[in-house]
């Protein structure tokens, strides 16, 4: 018993650092983006801007499923080994974009390399959210667990757009993606550290006990609107603070107004602030999520995240407040539209989702909750999908009024919370 408890710690642990590996990657898209968005073949385009973003998230369409096989036929730790070495090779292939040569040839390098960085963290999420779920048991300790993971996820998604914004410092066209270089080899350098500690970890796979056969978990209808949910879900967590950097960065007067030079590195820090907040909220839940339930907490955060959203995109730019940034020469209370302030807030709400929609999703599947992981995975394409689509309409109307995409994902995801939740038999 005291071996099976020791060897519960362990996963758990190892699942947790993994989980902030996948912020890691994922959160380098965006302030990355605004170095291409500066290019002169891209003239300012918000939605090429936010591509290397999309084809990160457009792995996991074409990864999802396959990663869920992979879990059934190699198992959590060696499912983790190969993700970890492609996430690798997704790094270093963007990094190879600042030294192949000129344009087209180097965005397309970068772009190459966010989708193979893309599988990397799909395969590591099909890993991590159903091991961190069944090592709790499912219910409320499944979703303590996953918090727990996203928690350490969010601190990672916290400290990169900062780090990022920090080394670009002001954006110009003569800005180039070698200015980041020193975070693309701390990635690479963490990438191979833990290769080389999971690869002498003993990790045992955490039995399900369910009698009877797996079943396809596209029979079960909750499960259907739980991936429908944390499809829009990826996009409206990717899309607030995506957008809300692009947005502060832009110094035209399409943009929030802030001065050139301390533009960039007030986005980086106010975006960064969002998943900050994301850190506390999820930190909050790790404690609460035994006692409360996923419903009760997923209806209650997708309600206040519409409220502050419809807000912000109503107040008038003209309303201002002072956030904590760093300027460049220390840190200081700059002056920022209290529309920002509003959407940072939202990473309080969108911080308990993932693990809430996860945990209602899988509920009653048993033995088929490892298929379901792959197809839940596939969906978080999402990510890719809407921030594209919100940008799009941002470069056409403007900012704020591309946030309707982000209304529009949260009453979807309320319902999901309210009544498509509700787990029902597998249907024949």
């Amino acid at each position: 018993m005291a071996e099976k408890k020791n060897g519960n710690i362990v996963g758990i642990i190892t699942m947790i650092f993994l989980f902030g590996m996948i912020a890691f990657v994922t959160n380098l898209a965006a302030p990355i983006g605004n170095i291409w968005k500066m290019q002169p073949q891209i003239a300012g385009s918000n939605t090429l801007g936010m591509m290397g973003n999309a084809m990160n998230f457009l792995a996991y369409l074409f990864m999802g499923i396959p990663a869920g096989n992979m879990l059934k036929k190699f198992g959590y730790k060696k499912t983790a080994l190969i993700a970890i070495a492609v996430g690798l090779l997704g790094v270093f292939v963007q990094f190879l974009s600042g030294v192949v040569g000129a344009w087209p040839t180097n965005f397309i390098t970068y772009l190459l390399g966010a989708f193979i960085s893309g599988f990397s963290v799909c395969m590591l999420n099909t890993v991590v959210n159903p091991m961190l779920n069944l090592l709790g048991g499912g219910g409320k300790k499944g979703n303590q667990y996953i918090q727990y993971g996203g928690t350490f996820n969010s601190l990672m998604a916290t400290l990169t757009p900062m780090l990022v914004g920090m080394m670009i410092g002001t954006l110009t066209p003569k800005t180039a993606i070698t200015d980041v270089n020193p975070v693309l080899f701390l990635a690479m350098g963490v990438f191979a550290l833990a290769f080389l500690i999971l690869l002498f970890i003993p990790i045992s796979d955490p039995e399900q006990n369910e009698e009877g056969e797996a079943v396809s978990p596209m029979k079960f209808k909750h499960f259907i609107w739980g991936i429908i949910a944390i499809f829009v879900y990826v996009g409206v967590e990717v899309g607030i603070p995506g957008t809300l950097n692009f947005y502060l960065a832009d110094s035209s007067a399409k943009g929030a107004g802030l001065l050139p030079e301390v533009a960039v590195r007030t986005a980086g820090f106010v975006a960064g602030t969002y998943w900050l907040l994301m850190l506390v909220g999820r930190l909050v839940s790790s404690f609460i999520s035994g006692k409360v339930s996923s419903k009760t907490q997923l209806t209650c955060v997708a309600s206040v995240a519409i409220i502050l959203v419809l807000c912000a995109m109503f107040i008038s730019p003209s309303v201002q407040t002072k956030f904590p940034a760093f300027t460049g020469n220390g840190f200081a209370m700059v002056t920022v539209p209290l529309s920002a302030l509003l959407l940072v807030l939202c990473g309080l709400c969108t911080s308990v989702m993932w693990g809430a929609i996860f945990n209602l999703a899988v509920e009653g599947l048993g033995k088929s909750t490892a298929q379901a992981s792959g197809i839940f995975m596939m969906m978080v394409v999402g990510g890719g999908i809407l921030p594209v689509i919100q940008n799009a309409i941002a470069d056409k109307a403007g900012y704020m009024p591309s946030y309707w995409v982000i209304v529009a994902g949260l009453a979807l995801i309320l319902y999901f919370a309210a009544i498509g939740s509700k787990v029902n038999k597998p249907r024949a």
